[in-house]
């Protein structure tokens, strides 16, 4: 059973609902494995424990707003 794990930001449900759906069906040709066996992992992180270009993301994004 092929897992397929997706470290991320957090994403709505239809966001999750596509990407997993697309990283399964990119996968499944490419490997020649049936969809059925894939399991798709998402793991959702805070801006606050991502870092960007050296910058936490938090941060980032609040400087955007501005």
């Amino acid at each position: 059973m092929p897992v397929i794990i997706f470290d991320g930001g957090k994403l709505n449900p239809e966001q999750k609902t596509k990407l997993i759906s697309g990283l399964t069906e990119a996968a499944a040709p490419g490997t020649g494995i049936a969809k059925e066996a894939f399991v798709v992992l998402l793991r959702e992180n805070s801006p606050e424990n991502i870092g960007v270009g050296g910058e936490v993301l938090a941060t980032r994004l609040a400087n955007k707003a501005l």
